[in-house]
Order: C-alpha cells, then sequence, then structure tokens
C-alpha cells in the first residue's frame, strides 16, 4: 500500500475533471434558477446558491477524507455501512418527517439528510462485497437469491414511506446482476409488467359496440391477449412443458393486469396517478398535473439552438417552473444554453459513466469491478429519468440530477459513491487477485 503522502498518486484525473466541471456547471444552473434582481451576490449562504456553494466546498473534504482511507475498509465494513443504511430507513418510518407526501427525511434543525442515498452506497458496497466473493456468479438460484435480497429490502423500506422515485433508482442495480450472469429474462417480465400496466390504464377508457353489446376496453385486451397466448401455444405445441409454462404466464398476466386498478389506487400517491395519466395522455391538464412538464417543455423549447444567454431566461427568471432548481434544473440549461448547452451537459454525463464502465472493465479487483458497475448504472438512471422527465417522456417522480440539483443530501451522495470509486480505482496496481 501507498503511504498517505501521496494520495493523489494514480487517481483518474479525468474523473475528478468532470466531477469539477458538473459541479460547476451545476452551481451556475442553480444560481441562475434563484437569480434575484435585488440581491445579486453571489456569496449568500441564505440563498439556495450560497448553500450549494457551501456543499460543494464540504464535499471537498469528504473527498479528502475518502482519498485518505485505506481501500480496504469499504471492503471489510461494506455490510456494517448497508446495515447502518437499513436502520436508518426503518428509523425514518418511525421518527421522520414528512415533506411532499413521503416520510422520508430526518430533519435536525437546518440540517435534513435523507436516508435513502445512503441506502444506494451500502447497497452498492454489500452487493460488490458479495458478488466478489462468489466466483461462479449468478449461476446457483441461492446466489441470486441472496443478491435480489440486497436489493429488495431497501426498495420495501422506501416504498412504505412512500418514495416512488427512490425506489425506481434502485432497480439500477438490477442491471449490474444482469452483467454478472443474471437472465435477461427478469428485464423481459419487467418490460412486460410495465407493458400490461400502461394497457391497462388505457384500455379502462375505451369501450366500442358489438351487436348492441357494450365490449369495454380491458375486455377487448383479455380477448385479444388471450388469442394471442393460443397461438403461442399451438405454434409451441410439441415442446416439452409448452402447455404448463404458457399457461403459469398466461394465467399470471391476466391475475397481474386485472390489479393494476387497485396498485393504481391504492399504492401510488395521487399526484403520482395524476401525473402517470397526464403523461400517457389519458388526461389533459396544463394548468394542473401537467403544469411543471409543460412550463418545462417552454422553457427548453425557448432556448433554441444557443440559448437565450445566462441570466437571460424568462421562464427561468420569472418562476414559472416549479422546482426548478431541484428536479427540473435540467430546462434552465435549455433555456439559458439552449441545445448546445443541453448537448454538453448530456455528454459530461455520457463520458462520466463511459469512463466508470471502461475502468471497470478493466479492474483486477472484483470487489471494485462491480462496485464500478453499481455507480455506473445509478448516475445512468438518474440521469436518464432526470431528463425524461423534464421533456415529458418520464413521470415526475423526483429524482435529482446527479451534481446538477439543488440540495446537499443529494450532492453528497453522488460525491461520495463517486470518489469511492476514484480511491478503489487508484489502488489497482497495488491488487494482486
Amino acid at each position: 500500500m501507498r503511504s498517505k503522502g501521496h494520495i493523489f498518486e494514480d487517481i483518474d484525473w479525468l474523473l475528478v475533471g468532470l466531477y469539477a466541471v458538473m459541479a460547476l456547471f451545476g452551481w451556475l444552473s442553480i444560481y441562475a434558477a434563484t437569480y434575484n434582481e435585488e440581491s445579486q451576490a453571489i456569496i449568500d449562504f441564505s440563498s439556495s446558491h450560497g448553500k450549494q456553494l457551501m456543499w460543494i466546498g464540504l464535499g471537498l473534504i469528504l473527498i479528502l477524507t475518502i482519498l485518505f482511507f485505506d481501500q480496504r475498509f469499504f471492503e471489510n465494513f461494506s455490510y456494517v455501512i448497508y446495515g447502518l443504511a437499513i436502520l436508518a430507513l426503518i428509523g425514518v418510518l418511525l421518527f421522520g418527517k414528512e415533506v411532499k407526501g413521503a416520510q422520508s427525511w430526518f430533519v435536525l434543525g437546518p440540517v435534513s439528510f435523507q436516508p435513502s442515498e445512503l441506502a444506494k452506497l451500502g447497497t452498492a458496497l454489500a452487493l460488490s462485497q458479495f458478488m466478489s466473493t462468489r466466483a461462479s456468479g449468478m449461476k446457483y438460484f441461492k446466489t441470486r437469491v441472496q443478491a435480489l435480497g440486497f436489493i429488495v429490502a431497501p426498495i420495501a423500506l422506501i416504498m412504505l414511506q412512500p418514495d416512488v422515485g427512490s425506489t425506481l433508482v434502485f432497480s439500477a442495480f438490477f442491471i449490474v446482476l444482469y452483467r454478472l450472469g443474471l437472465s435477461g429474462w427478469v428485464f423481459i417480465l419487467g418490460f412486460t409488467a410495465a407493458f400490461l400496466f400502461v394497457m391497462a390504464l388505457y384500455m379502462k377508457t375505451f369501450s366500442w359496440t358489438l351487436l348492441d353489446w357494450e365490449v369495454s376496453g380491458s375486455m377487448s385486451f383479455l380477448i385479444g391477449f388471450t388469442l394471442v397466448a393460443a397461438g403461442v401455444y399451438y405454434w409451441l405445441r410439441k415442446s416439452k412443458g409448452s402447455l404448463a409454462i404458457i399457461g403459469s404466464t398466461y394465467a399470471a398476466s391476466i391475475l397481474y393486469f386485472l390489479s393494476v386498478d387497485y396498485l393504481f389506487d391504492n399504492i401510488l400517491q395521487p399526484h403520482h396517478q395524476n401525473r402517470i395519466n397526464e403523461l400517457l395522455g389519458i388526461v389533459s391538464d396544463p394548468l394542473g398535473a401537467g403544469y411543471n412538464v409543460h412550463q418545462s417543455k417552454i422553457a427548453i423549447g425557448s432556448g433554441g439552438f444557443s440559448g437565450k444567454g445566462f441570466l437571460q431566461g424568462t421562464q427561468t427568471k420569472f418562476d414559472f417552473v416549479p422546482e426548478q432548481s431541484t428536479d427540473f434544473i435540467f430546462c434552465t440549461v435549455g433555456e439559458e444554453w439552449g441545445f448546445l448547452g443541453s448537448f454538453v451537459l448530456i455528454s459530461l454525463f455520457m463520458v462520466l459513466i463511459s469512463r466508470i464502465i471502461w475502468t471497470a472493465e478493466n479492474q483486477k479487483s472484483m470487489f471494485t469491478r462491480i462496485y464500478g458497475y453499481c455507480v455506473a448504472s445509478i448516475f445512468f438512471l438518474h440521469f436518464a429519468i432526470n431528463v425524461g422527465m423534464t421533456i415529458g417522456l418520464a413521470p415526475v417522480i423526483g429524482i435529482p440530477l446527479p451534481f446538477f440539483s439543488y440540495g446537499g443530501s443529494s450532492f453528497w451522495s453522488f460525491t461520495v459513491l463517486l470518489f469511492i470509486y476514484i480511491k478503489l480505482d487508484s489502488e489497482k496496481k497495488f491488487v494482486l487477485r
């Protein structure tokens, strides 16, 4: 091991540089989103951009602390960190503060903390430690169940809050398991469930008449689905066990399809229901559930090719877009920097994620490799969902854009996730296995 006096040796400076550029770009965007002509001070710790600057500064202390740690700490204490995250998720259900319909925050005076951020780190470390000791990968059923258990436990606790956005982020770990050998049928099952969910919501709004008999959209879909299942069975009727497989799949699909209404009405919050209906075009409410996205599209579209200029965005300046410094920070970039600025932002994320994946593939330590996959997957999902919801391609579920969205809890979380990987990567030449 190297001495602590050489903590910056062998660090991936490209990743560090990307982090610095994104943190600066994000801070400028927050400053623009919260800009007030009556109070133009850049250093104002009572303002959102001032607080973000403070969190960036404290983030530097976190970075130095991480770099001083021995890499073996993160392996040896991975299960401990995961256990603390689970306890924090249980604790927030008992003692947390409800914010926007979800009891997901600890609030101590001016300081607030979201345990789901710690849970992402803990799950990434625990999953990496567990899978790095399984040379057979996902070959055995017991290993698959145990690996899924690490992911399902925090998901279940977060759903109880309920925080749909944070829950969705944990699906990033399924991408990691797929890379490690999990069957692609899991993703096919997931896409099928999503398809049936959407179709169930769509079909209940349609009906048609056949010989004076009113046929609902749901009944039409069930009839069509039954015919398709029958056709698949006829095609595969000579295959051994085809009837049992197709029959069980058909029965499970029908039960799930019929239960969508109950799940939709009883699991999701009313504002989530409205946003999903708005996204799917089932309802149109540009002044209500669809207001944020509608105004966000106007802001992004008005930016044109090169944007209106820094601090010149009218949608931004006059606060037309709610939550513009947090969940909708991308529309600030789109309006003030235009297509070019949006392209730069997307390129930064693509280079960051690609670099993490490329370096992960070249790791000798299985723990570091898997952890790199986890970090890349988390960043990708956050980026894809956040940008998607600001342009109307994903439901609005409160997913921050890494290093751009206002908030100390999320900024520190992403900083720690990234720099633990940078630290582990810097030690690769000392790894013998």
